[in-house]
């Protein structure tokens, strides 16, 4: 009796004890966050998160252009051809700071004459579209190794992923543009009280801002949820989706200032300038990007950490 007694005081405990081990995560990284952020930067070189940010954003930058041409081209089926170009330009710069004048230009110009595109040149541009989602997932795959260890993923999944993140970036840009659209005409709008009239111009830049940096962080997180091996909980996705969101919110007010008041780009590189910028942009930002990774990575280490010390702490009971 003693020990049926003892054992339901066992089952009893058990979810008590392993709900502290999810909170112990957070209140460790709160307690300590110099250690946290050692750590993960430690894993990150010692992943070569350099050279793997290096591969993602050369292919990023084949992918690019022929991954916003085919945006393009879905979105002028259902959005006015320059609000269109106009929402372009604000994200394509979000995205490459300071460089977007000329990619958008080259839209507008490839829109003029997309009466040319053939069958083989739309799956050769869906090819190249493809190819940094692929690059991606196997830097992914080197920083989440102890999943990819653990189980791997059908090879059909993985030629699958990549053109199913362009549907979902393609109608990501749709909403957005929708949303953008309403807002900008929201932006020429006035509101009068008490006689007094008060722009709503100001209120709709923030709405605006505060809309990109919201797909932002869903593109991230949607990243981190799908891309490694293995399920991730949106709550891990999310923590690193707004890491990796909020350090390139930084890193690109840093580069638009560098770029317009230091940078002597041009005179090095000449008429290589913009693509030797948009490289740097992306390579900083592929970065991030797995740095953003390296922090899940890392919270989910805590987290098997806490569970090991639990189990052996019930193992001595």
């Amino acid at each position: 009796m003693v020990l049926c007694r003892s054992v339901n005081l066992r089952r009893r405990h058990a979810p008590s004890a392993a709900m502290p081990i999810a909170n112990s995560q957070l209140q460790l990284v709160l307690r300590r966050p110099g250690t946290f952020i050692w750590n993960t930067l430690k894993a990150f070189r010692a992943n070569q998160g350099l050279l793997l940010a290096g591969a993602v954003a050369y292919y990023a930058l084949l992918s690019i252009v022929p991954l916003l041409i085919l945006i393009v081209i879905f979105l002028s089926h259902f959005v006015d051809q320059t609000a269109m170009l106009h929402t372009m330009s604000r994200y394509v710069e979000w995205l490459m700071p300071g460089q977007s004048r000329p990619i958008v230009l080259e839209l507008g110009n490839f829109l003029l004459h997309r009466d040319v595109v053939g069958p083989v040149l739309l799956v050769t541009m869906l090819f190249f579209s493809s190819l940094a989602f692929t690059v991606l997932e196997n830097a992914l795959s080197v920083i989440f190794l102890h999943r990819v260890a653990g189980r791997r993923r059908h090879f059909l999944i993985s030629a699958l992923l990549p053109y199913c993140f362009i549907l979902f970036l393609g109608l990501g840009s749709l909403l957005t543009a929708v949303v953008a659209g309403g807002l900008q005409a929201m932006g020429q709008e006035s509101l009068e009280i008490l006689g007094r009239s008060w722009s709503l111009g100001r209120f709709s830049g923030v709405l605006l801002y505060f809309l990109g940096l919201g797909g932002e962080i869903c593109v991230l997180t949607a990243v981190y949820l799908v891309m490694p091996v293995g399920r991730l909980s949106i709550r891990h996705a999310f923590i690193g989706g707004v890491t990796a969101a909020l350090l390139w919110e930084i890193t690109r007010h840093i580069l638009v200032w560098y770029f317009a008041t230091l940078s002597q780009a041009s005179v090095v590189y000449g008429s290589l300038t913009t693509a030797i910028l948009v490289l740097l942009s992306l390579e900083m930002g592929a970065t991030l990007l797995l740095l953003g990774a390296q922090v899940i990575a890392e919270y989910e280490r805590l987290g098997s950490d806490d569970a090991g010390v639990a189990k052996s702490e019930s193992g001595t009971r």
